[in-house]
């Protein structure tokens, strides 16, 4: 019988930070303690290291998920483990895990089985409290707003055109629409209002963005909070918070370092939503990753549509980081479903449905194709994976000439992935020189990067946009918001907009139904379905298995 994944976390052999920090070449100097086995990173290591060389900069993505589970995270964790073993220095980065998944669906999200982030209780519950940072500083910002217009409104801020909305790390759909300044006249004014999750925050965007604290204030100030009573926008900037709120993060803003259980450095750091936002963890985390080791190993949120098409056209072009390569995990499993086989039927062997599922596959390696970067597939072997099934996928990746390779880390961690890093090395070392390039032109208007998103990353035949869009892309050119890189809110489990179709969708449009304009963070935002930035609870929450022995020691997280 396999062990939990926090049983297997619970019984690692932790160095202390210290040591990690040492293997790095960084300095006690350098490392603000958080317990034994917990650190943030200084600023100041950025200068300290500015004329060392970058290291390779490798991409963890993926298909597009399904409940049968992908396991990004913990590929992510284990190739940084099995280069390890092979003697490079590497390093993952990572975004920070939510509450509200965690609570709700993920129960965990720091890897799995002998591929984890450790202490991984900690890092699935409060960590060293960035999020609860960032939801302060969010929320206090929402009270500055609704005081500067109790206290007689200078700024003319229009009570009905507030878009920035107060946070909360946790799935309570219950808080999607509020009325807020009830009652007295002492209350407040009264208005509508409503709560995104956390890591749906614009400030949580613009952290994981900025390159250093000034450069963290600057995109502060021009967040936009909404529109004034001759439609003109307000920003932070104009309520002059924006020193305020950076010195509510001042310590946020510092990446975290910790290690996996077999003791390979690993930085988390951020964690914006993979839907509203672009679902990548820090800019300063990855970059001081590229300066301490020389192969770094991040990941992005759900399948290369979303995660990696973000990633390499906001985090890249704003970052000037330069993939080196990309993994695409997939699973049997997964592929299965998406060739219409149900969830409790995937322990049965289906060649057939797995054949048919390859066509999601194939499209996320076109993808990645469109930025010409080399790619390596991860198989993420799962016990129910049949001999047959297995020769199947291996035999149409030689055919097509896609390089694929096992993936055990879950059961084995570094030594898991040993032929999938060597494999990750050969293409590095085999397209040296080879040119990344990004999918549009930050120039083209607004609709030409949508239609450019939806039709050669998604599949699409084309974008149906909304009046109320069309008006918003108008309003946004008029306002100079129209050269800034497009991110695409939409669902996780589709390559299209409706997340009931699987596999590889064909004759479908895309309909973007509003724009949102994350000027701080530096990029607009085309929502589309039903995408929401306060989730639910499921029926049964994965809090419910959760608790603490008596002892302190935690139990339930996986």
């Amino acid at each position: 019988m396999f062990k939990t994944d926090l049983e297997i976390a619970q019984e690692a052999k932790l160095l202390p930070i210290k040591e990690i920090a040492e293997q790095l070449g960084i300095s006690e100097d350098d490392l603000e303690y958080y317990g034994k086995y917990k650190a943030k990173l200084s600023l100041n290591l950025k200068e300290k290291l500015r004329d060392k060389p970058d290291g390779k900069l490798i991409l963890v993505t993926a298909i597009t998920p399904t409940p049968a589970g992908e396991g990004k995270s913990t590929t992510t964790v284990g190739l940084g483990e099995a280069f390890g073993l092979l003697g490079k220095k590497a390093m993952v980065c990572l975004r920070e895990p939510s509450l509200g998944p965690v609570m709700g669906v993920k129960g965990g999200a720091a890897g799995g089985g002998y591929a984890q982030v450790v202490p991984m209780e900690d890092i699935n519950l409060h960590f060293t409290g960035d999020i609860h940072a960032i939801t302060t500083a969010n929320n206090a910002l929402a009270a500055l707003i609704d005081n500067h217009i109790y206290q007689g409104n200078e700024l003319s801020i229009d009570p009905k055109n507030i878009t920035f909305k107060r946070c909360l790390d946790i799935n309570d759909r219950a808080l999607r629409e509020v009325i807020i300044g009830c009652g007295s006249k002492v209350n407040g004014v009264m208005r509508a209002d409503g709560f995104n999750i956390t890591v749906a925050s614009e400030i949580m965007a613009v952290l994981c963005l900025a390159e250093d604290l000034a450069d963290l204030k600057r995109r502060l100030a021009r967040i936009v909070i909404g529109y004034n009573f001759d439609k003109q926008p307000v920003t932070v900037g104009d309520l002059k918070v924006e020193g305020a709120l950076a010195l509510l993060l001042k310590d946020a803003i510092k990446p975290n370092l910790v290690q996996t259980i077999e003791n390979t450095p690993v930085l988390v750091h951020g964690g914006p939503f993979a839907n509203i936002a672009h679902g990548c963890n820090s800019v300063i985390a990855t970059k001081l990753g590229l300066k301490l080791a020389d192969y770094v190993i991040t990941e992005a949120g759900f399948g290369a549509d979303l995660g990696a098409e973000k990633f390499f056209d906001i985090k890249c072009r704003m970052a000037n980081l330069k993939p080196n390569a990309v993994v695409i995990v997939a699973t049997i499993r997964a592929l299965k479903m998406h060739g219409g086989m149900k969830k409790e039927d995937l322990k049965q062997e289906n060649v057939a449905a797995l054949m048919k599922g390859i066509e999601n596959l194939e499209k996320h390696i076109e993808n990645i194709k469109t930025f010409n970067l080399p790619y390596v597939i991860a198989l993420n072997r799962f016990i129910y994976d049949t001999p047959a099934e297995l020769e199947a996928l291996m035999n149409w990746c030689r055919t097509n000439g896609h390089p694929i390779e096992l993936s055990e880390v879950w059961e084995f961690g570094g030594k898991g992935g040993v032929n999938l890093a060597k494999r990750v090395i050969e293409v590095i070392e085999n397209t040296q020189g080879q040119e990344f390039n990004f999918l549009y032109d930050v120039n083209d208007s607004i609709t030409k990067k949508i239609e450019t998103i939806a039709t050669k990353i998604y599949g699409a035949d084309g974008v149906e946009f909304t009046a109320d869009a069309k008006k918003q892309i108008a309003e946004f050119e008029a306002l100079g918001w129209d050269k800034l890189p497009i991110c695409m809110a939409k669902t996780q489990n589709s390559l299209s907009d409706d997340p009931k179709l699987y596999g590889r969708p064909k004759n479908f449009k895309i309909t973007v139904r509003e724009l949102r304009p994350s000027i701080g963070a530096g990029f607009i935002v085309a929502l589309t379905g039903t995408v929401l930035t306060m989730p639910g609870l499921p029926k049964v929450p994965a809090a419910m298995a959760m608790d603490v022995d008596e002892n302190g020691n935690a139990y339930g997280l996986f």
